[in-house]
């Protein structure tokens, strides 16, 4: 095993000179202003036909104007997305309701989008349901059925393996899952070495609650997984998470290690994609909604720390809450924001365009409009600049 490395994140710099043979944007501070170019939005209150029922733990008081339980199964929270060849895009939905407790009745299910940006609908064109048939779980599940629910894990990310199937992180353990295309389990979870979330058994707590993997990058040449903490390692220099490397042919950690630094320690990271050897897009955000955020950004991540300061370089690509929107795309004003206190989803569409979606917490979150439920919506933003990605990341599917 290779000794850990710790590098990281600090000012919004790049280098001023690219490595040979580089497409990336060299001497700029940050990427300024990105424009919305795209919107469309699923209505907060969609479910799966002829599911199951499911909210029961949240008692019959209305949230936002919605009245639990439901007769259904919500397509919602979206917490990791990924591109198809067709035009649609596969979501993962977050573990439920929020907690452990009050979501056994919660099915983890990937669902199949398809986003009509000149209509601004979102259409759920199908999915699958993530299930233990083969018993790889080695604790007892909440369904006998093995049918995996919000109790069993908390998926928050996800990426597609080069041969199809989809590996995703969990902030229960936190752990790695493996799963294959029809959303079977295919190995037992992986946990990550002397980390320890408090729904984990197996050691003393040293991670809160809900701070597990937010982010699972897939390197450019498919051989490695780059997993992001949302929280911080108790031990560990505040605000700053544990990047850790995972190889897929041995199934197991490198040992390596990198280090991302919030711009403070009350933040949050919410997703975090490969853009080429080097470099991450991770999305960044305080836990505030509507007029109180004041932090949603995109950050372009630099693992080669040439500021030698121990993290990731950090190139702002995207403020969240400051969009140039010239043509009033979506019916919105000149300046549009994206207020929600979840932003968990980011996706490449081409060098210069990203997509951005929210995790709505349905019911719970009212970012967009106070006391309504908050769609799932899917923004596509233009940049003021190419990230010069690895052609393998632009044409992945």
């Amino acid at each position: 095993m290779r000794r850990p490395l710790v590098i990281g994140l600090s000012a919004l710099v790049l280098a001023s000179v690219a490595v040979p043979g580089s497409a990336e944007p060299t001497g700029r501070h940050d990427f300024g202003r990105a424009t919305l170019t795209g919107f469309a939005a699923l209505a907060a209150a969609t479910f799966v036909p002829a599911s199951e029922p499911s909210g029961s733990a949240l008692g019959t008081a209305p949230v936002n104007g919605i009245v639990p339980p439901f007769a259904d199964q919500p397509v919602q929270g979206f917490s990791g997305v990924l591109r198809n060849a067709d035009g649609t895009f596969d979501v993962l939905s977050d573990n439920g309701y929020g907690t452990k407790a009050n979501s056994a009745d919660f099915t983890l299910r990937v669902h199949r989008i398809g986003p009509d940006f000149a209509t601004g609908a979102v259409d759920v064109v199908g999915g699958v349901t993530l299930t233990d048939p083969n018993g790889q779980v080695p604790f007892p599940l909440t369904r006998p059925d093995r049918v995996l629910t919000g109790a069993d894990f908390d998926v928050e990310s996800i990426t597609r393996a080069n041969d199809g199937t989809y590996w995703m992180g969990d902030e229960f353990g936190p752990y790695l899952l493996h799963f294959d295309r029809a959303g079977r389990l295919l190995a037992p979870p992986v946990p990550l070495p002397g980390v320890f979330a408090p729904e984990n058994p197996a050691g003393t707590p040293n991670l809160g609650g809900s701070r597990g993997y937010e982010g699972l990058a897939l390197s450019a040449d498919g051989r490695t997984l780059d997993a992001l903490l949302e929280g911080t390692v108790a031990g560990d220099q505040p605000g700053s998470l544990r990047l850790n490397e995972f190889d897929l042919q041995r199934g197991q950690y490198t040992g390596v290690r990198w280090t991302y630094q919030l711009d403070k320690p009350e933040h949050a990271i919410g997703d975090a994609i490969t853009v080429d050897r080097n470099r991450l897009l991770v999305v960044e955000r305080d836990g505030a909604q509507g007029v109180d955020a004041r932090v949603k950004r995109v950050y372009l991540a630099d693992k080669r720390d040439r500021d030698h300061d121990g993290k990731l370089d950090k190139t702002l690509v995207a403020d969240l809450l400051d969009i140039a929107n010239p043509r009033k795309v979506g019916g919105f004003g000149e300046t549009f924001t994206f207020p929600f206190v979840t932003i968990e989803d980011v996706v490449i569409l081409d060098d210069r365009t990203i997509g951005v979606l929210n995790d709505n917490n349905f019911p719970s979150s009212s970012g967009r409009t106070p006391g309504k439920p908050d769609n799932n919506e899917f923004i596509t933003l233009r940049l003021g600049d190419n990230l010069g990605a690895d052609p393998r990341v632009l044409r992945r599917r």
